[in-house]
Protein backbone atom coordinates (compact mmCIF):
# COMPACT_ATOMS: atom_id res chain seq x y z
CA UNK A 1 0.00 0.00 0.00
CA UNK A 2 1.46 3.33 -0.64
CA UNK A 3 1.88 5.93 2.46
CA UNK A 4 3.78 8.70 0.53
CA UNK A 5 3.76 10.39 -3.15
CA UNK A 6 5.95 9.24 -5.14
CA UNK A 7 9.24 12.04 -6.24
CA UNK A 8 7.78 12.52 -9.68
CA UNK A 9 4.09 12.82 -8.95
CA UNK A 10 5.47 15.48 -6.37
CA UNK A 11 7.23 17.18 -8.82
CA UNK A 12 4.79 17.48 -11.28
CA UNK A 13 2.29 19.07 -8.48
CA UNK A 14 4.87 21.47 -7.94
CA UNK A 15 5.46 22.18 -11.27
CA UNK A 16 1.76 23.02 -11.83
CA UNK A 17 1.48 25.30 -8.84
CA UNK A 18 4.93 26.66 -10.91
CA UNK A 19 3.03 27.42 -13.95
CA UNK A 20 -0.23 28.54 -12.72
CA UNK A 21 -1.26 32.11 -13.99
CA UNK A 22 -1.91 33.76 -10.44
CA UNK A 23 -2.19 37.01 -11.63
CA UNK A 24 -5.27 35.83 -13.25
CA UNK A 25 -6.63 33.88 -10.33
CA UNK A 26 -6.55 36.95 -8.14
CA UNK A 27 -10.74 37.93 -9.56
CA UNK A 28 -11.61 34.42 -8.53
CA UNK A 29 -10.44 34.09 -5.42
CA UNK A 30 -10.58 37.73 -4.33
CA UNK A 31 -12.21 41.19 -4.17
CA UNK A 32 -8.84 42.89 -3.60
CA UNK A 33 -5.53 42.21 -2.85
CA UNK A 34 -5.01 38.97 -4.51
CA UNK A 35 -1.34 39.63 -4.89
CA UNK A 36 -1.11 39.43 -0.98
CA UNK A 37 -3.64 36.51 -1.07
CA UNK A 38 -1.53 34.04 -3.54
CA UNK A 39 1.75 35.14 -1.95
CA UNK A 40 0.75 33.69 1.57
CA UNK A 41 -1.57 31.00 0.26
CA UNK A 42 0.38 29.56 -2.64
CA UNK A 43 2.25 27.20 -0.56
CA UNK A 44 0.41 26.72 2.28
CA UNK A 45 -1.81 25.42 -0.28
CA UNK A 46 0.15 23.04 -2.60
CA UNK A 47 2.15 21.72 1.20
CA UNK A 48 -1.39 20.85 2.58
CA UNK A 49 -3.09 19.22 -0.39
CA UNK A 50 0.27 16.85 -0.99
CA UNK A 51 -0.70 15.61 3.07
CA UNK A 52 -4.22 15.32 1.81
CA UNK A 53 -3.41 13.57 -1.17
CA UNK A 54 -1.07 11.08 0.46
CA UNK A 55 -4.02 10.27 3.08
CA UNK A 56 -6.73 9.66 -0.18
CA UNK A 57 -4.41 7.13 -2.22
CA UNK A 58 -4.09 5.28 0.74
CA UNK A 59 -8.05 5.23 0.80
CA UNK A 60 -9.03 4.43 -3.14
CA UNK A 61 -7.97 1.83 -5.35
CA UNK A 62 -5.74 2.18 -8.40
CA UNK A 63 -7.63 2.39 -11.67
CA UNK A 64 -10.73 3.38 -10.23
CA UNK A 65 -13.07 6.47 -11.25
CA UNK A 66 -13.28 10.09 -8.70
CA UNK A 67 -15.78 13.09 -9.44
CA UNK A 68 -14.52 16.67 -8.37
CA UNK A 69 -17.40 18.91 -7.98
CA UNK A 70 -16.46 22.65 -7.88
CA UNK A 71 -12.64 21.99 -7.93
CA UNK A 72 -10.31 24.96 -8.09
CA UNK A 73 -6.58 25.02 -7.14
CA UNK A 74 -6.83 23.30 -3.91
CA UNK A 75 -8.01 20.01 -5.96
CA UNK A 76 -4.76 19.95 -7.74
CA UNK A 77 -2.62 18.00 -5.53
CA UNK A 78 -4.97 15.51 -5.00
CA UNK A 79 -6.12 15.15 -8.73
CA UNK A 80 -3.12 14.71 -10.00
CA UNK A 81 -1.69 12.08 -7.33
CA UNK A 82 -5.38 10.41 -8.33
CA UNK A 83 -3.98 10.38 -12.06
CA UNK A 84 -0.51 9.68 -11.79
CA UNK A 85 0.45 7.75 -8.64
CA UNK A 86 -2.72 5.35 -8.89
CA UNK A 87 -3.22 5.99 -12.68
CA UNK A 88 -7.39 6.73 -11.80
CA UNK A 89 -9.66 8.62 -13.88
CA UNK A 90 -10.89 12.16 -12.37
CA UNK A 91 -13.24 14.26 -13.48
CA UNK A 92 -13.22 17.97 -12.03
CA UNK A 93 -16.04 20.09 -12.40
CA UNK A 94 -15.89 23.74 -12.30
CA UNK A 95 -18.40 26.63 -13.56
CA UNK A 96 -16.17 29.19 -13.17
CA UNK A 97 -14.58 29.57 -16.68
CA UNK A 98 -11.72 32.21 -15.96
CA UNK A 99 -10.18 29.54 -13.23
CA UNK A 100 -10.70 26.69 -15.26
CA UNK A 101 -8.96 27.99 -18.49
CA UNK A 102 -5.56 28.90 -16.07
CA UNK A 103 -5.91 25.23 -14.67
CA UNK A 104 -5.72 23.60 -17.98
CA UNK A 105 -3.29 25.73 -19.21
CA UNK A 106 -1.14 24.29 -15.96
CA UNK A 107 -1.86 21.09 -16.25
CA UNK A 108 -1.70 20.58 -20.44
CA UNK A 109 0.59 17.64 -20.38
CA UNK A 110 -1.14 15.71 -17.76
CA UNK A 111 -4.11 13.81 -17.51
CA UNK A 112 -5.75 16.35 -16.10
CA UNK A 113 -8.51 18.05 -17.69
CA UNK A 114 -10.99 20.44 -16.29
CA UNK A 115 -14.62 20.95 -17.48
CA UNK A 116 -16.88 24.22 -17.32
CA UNK A 117 -20.10 22.02 -16.85
CA UNK A 118 -22.12 21.14 -13.74
CA UNK A 119 -20.92 18.31 -12.71
CA UNK A 120 -24.37 16.32 -12.58
CA UNK A 121 -23.63 16.36 -16.37
CA UNK A 122 -20.68 13.06 -15.00
CA UNK A 123 -21.34 10.37 -16.87
CA UNK A 124 -21.62 6.70 -15.08
CA UNK A 125 -20.68 5.68 -12.17
CA UNK A 126 -17.66 6.51 -9.49
CA UNK A 127 -16.32 5.23 -6.39
CA UNK A 128 -14.91 8.43 -5.13
CA UNK A 129 -16.50 12.18 -4.51
CA UNK A 130 -15.12 15.26 -3.79
CA UNK A 131 -17.05 17.94 -2.61
CA UNK A 132 -15.24 20.76 -0.76
CA UNK A 133 -16.94 24.13 0.27
CA UNK A 134 -19.39 24.03 -2.19
CA UNK A 135 -22.47 23.34 0.00
CA UNK A 136 -21.55 26.55 2.18
CA UNK A 137 -20.10 28.66 -0.27
CA UNK A 138 -20.79 31.79 1.36
CA UNK A 139 -21.20 33.85 -2.07
CA UNK A 140 -23.59 31.79 -3.27
CA UNK A 141 -25.32 30.85 -0.13
CA UNK A 142 -25.01 33.93 1.69
CA UNK A 143 -28.29 33.19 3.53
CA UNK A 144 -27.29 29.42 4.55
CA UNK A 145 -23.40 29.87 4.84
CA UNK A 146 -23.44 32.28 8.10
CA UNK A 147 -25.85 29.93 9.68
CA UNK A 148 -23.34 26.88 8.83
CA UNK A 149 -20.97 28.69 10.69
CA UNK A 150 -22.77 29.62 13.63
CA UNK A 151 -22.74 33.48 12.32
CA UNK A 152 -26.36 34.25 11.41
CA UNK A 153 -27.75 37.22 12.78
CA UNK A 154 -31.30 37.26 14.12
CA UNK A 155 -32.31 40.36 13.17
CA UNK A 156 -31.05 40.46 9.56
CA UNK A 157 -31.85 36.48 8.67
CA UNK A 158 -34.07 36.02 6.20
CA UNK A 159 -35.84 32.45 6.36
CA UNK A 160 -37.30 32.65 2.98
CA UNK A 161 -34.15 32.94 1.13
CA UNK A 162 -32.52 30.09 3.22
CA UNK A 163 -35.36 27.46 1.96
CA UNK A 164 -34.40 28.77 -1.38
CA UNK A 165 -30.71 28.11 -0.50
CA UNK A 166 -31.00 25.01 0.99
CA UNK A 167 -33.23 23.35 -1.71
CA UNK A 168 -30.35 24.32 -4.12
CA UNK A 169 -27.87 22.72 -2.43
CA UNK A 170 -30.09 19.43 -1.41
CA UNK A 171 -30.77 19.58 -4.98
CA UNK A 172 -26.47 19.51 -5.69
CA UNK A 173 -26.50 16.31 -3.58
CA UNK A 174 -29.54 14.57 -5.05
CA UNK A 175 -27.48 15.28 -8.52
CA UNK A 176 -24.28 13.87 -7.43
CA UNK A 177 -24.62 10.94 -4.62
CA UNK A 178 -26.88 9.00 -7.01
CA UNK A 179 -23.41 9.12 -8.92
CA UNK A 180 -21.49 7.04 -6.12
CA UNK A 181 -20.79 3.40 -5.47
CA UNK A 182 -21.69 1.90 -2.52
CA UNK A 183 -19.51 1.03 -1.17
CA UNK A 184 -17.91 4.51 -2.12
CA UNK A 185 -15.94 7.58 -0.77
CA UNK A 186 -16.48 11.14 -0.07
CA UNK A 187 -14.33 13.71 0.57
CA UNK A 188 -15.64 17.02 2.19
CA UNK A 189 -15.24 19.77 4.73
CA UNK A 190 -16.35 18.96 8.31
CA UNK A 191 -18.92 21.35 7.80
CA UNK A 192 -20.66 20.15 4.65
CA UNK A 193 -21.00 16.26 6.32
CA UNK A 194 -24.47 17.16 7.46
CA UNK A 195 -25.74 16.93 3.71
CA UNK A 196 -23.96 13.62 2.68
CA UNK A 197 -25.38 12.72 6.12
CA UNK A 198 -28.76 13.88 5.34
CA UNK A 199 -28.73 12.23 2.47
CA UNK A 200 -27.81 9.04 3.14
CA UNK A 201 -30.40 9.07 6.14
CA UNK A 202 -33.21 9.66 3.68
CA UNK A 203 -32.14 6.89 1.55
CA UNK A 204 -31.59 4.41 4.25
CA UNK A 205 -27.64 4.07 3.20
CA UNK A 206 -25.56 3.18 6.08
CA UNK A 207 -22.31 6.13 6.18
CA UNK A 208 -19.73 6.38 8.72
CA UNK A 209 -18.09 9.71 9.20
CA UNK A 210 -14.06 9.31 9.82
CA UNK A 211 -12.71 11.19 12.78
CA UNK A 212 -9.51 12.36 11.91
CA UNK A 213 -9.50 16.31 9.88
CA UNK A 214 -7.40 17.62 7.75
CA UNK A 215 -6.67 21.42 7.55
CA UNK A 216 -7.01 23.20 4.27
CA UNK A 217 -5.16 26.13 3.41
CA UNK A 218 -7.82 28.46 0.94
CA UNK A 219 -11.40 27.82 2.40
CA UNK A 220 -10.09 27.19 6.35
CA UNK A 221 -12.61 24.61 6.84
CA UNK A 222 -11.20 21.39 7.40
CA UNK A 223 -11.85 18.15 5.04
CA UNK A 224 -12.67 14.80 6.32
CA UNK A 225 -13.86 11.31 4.75
CA UNK A 226 -17.15 9.81 4.83
CA UNK A 227 -17.83 6.08 4.01
CA UNK A 228 -20.65 5.16 2.60
CA UNK A 229 -22.47 1.95 2.31
CA UNK A 230 -20.27 1.20 5.30
CA UNK A 231 -22.13 0.86 9.32
CA UNK A 232 -21.03 3.24 12.16
CA UNK A 233 -18.21 1.39 14.31
CA UNK A 234 -19.75 0.35 17.40
CA UNK A 235 -17.44 0.43 20.88
CA UNK A 236 -16.31 -2.48 22.03
CA UNK A 237 -17.53 -3.41 25.57
CA UNK A 238 -14.40 -4.18 27.97
CA UNK A 239 -15.15 -6.93 30.76
CA UNK A 240 -14.49 -6.19 33.72
CA UNK A 241 -12.65 -9.24 34.97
Amino acid sequence: MRTRLSGSVRQAIAEVFDHLDYKSLESVYCYEGGDEFWRAKREPCRRLGVKVAEVLIRKLSPGGRSLYVGAGVMELPALLAEALELRRQVEPYNLRRSEVTVLNRACRSLPVKFKTQDASSAAGRFDHLWIVSVLNDPERFPHLAPLSYGRADPVTFDPVQFQKERRIIQSIVNRCMPKLSVTGLVTTSTEEVVWIADWCHRHKIPYRVERRQFPTALVGDPICFVRIGVRKSKRRKVQKS
